[in-house]
């Protein structure tokens, strides 16, 4: 059969599926793509039939998980390094990994007027708690430090941090003002149709390194149809635009 002229996304996503049962692929996604992954399930859905199942957390914790032996089939994760041991370990899929989405970093408090647009406040001194994901094991956690050396407010501002174990439980101090303010994905304070609440600075991408989220299809899951399917439909305009509109870089 001749498959009729359409993006290569699409053509890929058609024979991925195409006489196909429906499945379901094991996905461990970064927790800043947690709330994005779940709108995408819909049409993913729609689009091939199958299923997922997520389990959100931070990307190094995953590594671990990984080479432990957890059942995942597909990371969705917060950077590129760690698909890329994963390959390098065999762990991984030779040839499957590419990047979905690229981050984009956010000083946020749950109260207006906190956040000025330029940042200041990280100077200021004029609040407690600085609420950051463990830079060890989540990709925003280590941007948010390069920001805070290139502002060179690392040791006025260390006695005063909360870190969290992934950029969710970031969320989580920020919103429930356990901590005034705090850096958290651009996704988590900016979704589809909904003001951002509160006040934020969007940080320049100058400011850190380009947080370049990689997808990897896992060994795990390279004879899973659904799995397969899964990696095609993220790069279909679809899912590229649902991506997009949560703030993430193309």
């Amino acid at each position: 059969m001749r498959l009729p002229c359409r993006p290569l996304a699409a053509a890929v996503l058609a024979l991925a599926t195409i006489g196909v049962r429906a499945g379901e692929v094991q996905v461990a996604v970064a927790a800043n793509f947690a709330q994005p992954l779940e709108r995408l399930a819909a049409g993913f859905k729609a689009a091939t039939g199958h299923t997922l199942k997520a389990s959100a957390g931070a990307t190094g914790k995953f590594h671990a998980q990984i080479a432990a032996g957890a059942p995942f089939e597909v990371l969705l994760a917060a950077d590129d390094e760690t698909p890329r041991k994963l390959l390098a370990e065999g762990r991984a899929v030779p040839g499957s990994a590419f990047t979905y989405a690229i981050g984009r970093l956010v000083l946020w408090s749950a109260r207006p007027g906190v956040v000025d647009d330029q940042g200041a406040v990280l100077a200021s001194g004029r609040f407690a708690h600085l609420a950051i994901a463990n830079p060890k094991v989540a990709p925003y956690g280590a941007a948010a430090l390069e920001v805070l050396r290139a502002r060179g407010l690392v040791e006025a501002v260390t006695p005063k941090l909360v870190t969290g174990e992934s950029i969710a439980q970031t969320f989580q101090f920020v919103a429930t003002g356990n901590a005034e303010l705090g850096f958290v994905a651009l996704s988590q304070v900016a979704m589809p149709g909904k003001p951002a609440a509160g006040s934020h600075w969007l940080v320049p991408p100058s400011l850190y390194r380009a947080i370049r989220q990689d997808a990897v299809l896992l060994t795990a899951g390279e004879k899973n149809p659904a799995a397969v399917a899964l990696l095609a439909y993220l790069k279909s305009d679809a899912a590229r635009d649902m991506i997009r509109s949560f703030g993430y870089g193309p």
